[in-house]
């Protein structure tokens, strides 16, 4: 007996090779910007605890010969979150996904890139092998806290930059920003505020802080004068904000008027938002890489930058093989 063929059309049988993204738990409402500026849908997929804290991955649907994007941040329960991430872009791995892009928003442990005292460990060189032997092909980051961390991955890297946003904001935001002057909190970051200041085309200044132990500031000095002018301090990242708040101090003392302080990724925490709430900033502005809606509401004085579309556009790129320099320049909509 003869067992006839499936009546399937020919479009039906060849992969789709589409975009399916991913998200973990950390930052979901993130991802689901990301998706609906790309007019697509979160795929399924179910991650949980069980009640021995070990974490459960259950991909919901196919990703055999598709691109999968996982979306995933450094934040809150931060080694709960990785662990999420390196499963999630194993089961990918092994259902056969013909690539997987890790979009890692806020790198974790991005600080901890080099051996700064006897016997420390490079755990962000540990995380890059941990992403790379899970099966993932590609990252997308945003504003490593060290750019040569790139360099401890095999695979390749794509580190966006939150400036063309941060260069938006000031122009649309702060009144009468052709007088205000960028400053940097610290010559880690002078780089990154000259490169501001130039495309502003106004003056930096730089802040020398002298630390007492880690996350603790004894001394600043300022380099610059601020005098009469509007200063905004940018930085890459604002933990417990106690460089931000001394810094703005310090310019007022200085004769600033007033201080923005804008930042790529806000962790904010510990007492930070008691810090920023009691500080002289005028206003702490961040980008939504990792999520702070409840900080919002108990302090005024944070507004954010969505970076969204910079990712969405990464992704769309990406998956079609276009170049992603462009956006080094540009904040798509």
């Amino acid at each position: 007996m003869k067992v006839a063929p499936f009546e399937t059309d020919d479009a039906a049988k060849m992969p789709t090779n589409s975009i399916k993204i991913f998200a973990g738990n950390s930052h979901i409402e993130f991802a689901r910007l990301v998706a609906k500026k790309l007019g697509l849908e979160l795929a399924k997929c179910v991650v949980l605890k069980y009640s021995n804290q070990e974490t459960s991955v259950t991909i919901g649907e196919s990703v055999r010969d598709e691109d999968v994007f996982i979306i995933q941040s450094g934040c809150n329960e931060i080694n709960d979150n990785l662990m999420e991430l390196l499963i999630m872009i194993n089961a990918c791995k092994t259902a056969s996904a013909r690539r997987i892009t890790a979009v890692i928003p806020c790198f974790p442990y991005a600080r901890a890139d080099k051996k700064d005292k006897s016997r420390a460990p490079i755990t962000a060189k540990l995380v890059a092998n941990m992403l790379t032997v899970a099966g993932a092909n590609h990252v997308i980051t945003m504003d490593l806290h060290a750019s040569q961390i790139q360099g401890f991955f095999n695979i390749p890297v794509d580190n966006l930059y939150a400036e063309p946003c941060t260069l938006k904001y000031i122009r649309d935001t702060i009144e009468d920003y052709q007088n205000c002057i960028i400053v940097s909190p610290d010559a880690g970051g002078a780089k990154r505020a000259t490169a501001i200041a130039d495309k502003l085309d106004v003056d930096f200044a730089l802040i020398h802080k002298e630390r007492k132990r880690a996350n603790e500031v004894s001394r600043m000095v300022l380099v610059g004068d601020v005098k009469g002018r509007i200063c905004v301090l940018v930085d890459d990242m604002a933990d417990t904000c106690g460089t931000l708040g001394l810094a703005a101090k310090t310019l007022l003392e200085n004769g600033a008027t007033s201080v923005y302080a804008i930042v790529t990724h806000g962790v904010l925490s510990g007492k930070a938002i008691t810090v920023i709430n009691d500080s002289v900033l005028t206003k702490v502005v961040v980008t939504n890489t990792i999520p702070h809606e409840e900080k919002k509401l108990l302090c005024p004085k944070i507004d954010t930058i969505d970076v969204a579309a910079t990712f969405a556009e990464a992704i769309r790129r990406t998956h079609n093989g276009e170049s992603v320099s462009w956006l080094f320049e540009r904040a798509p909509e």
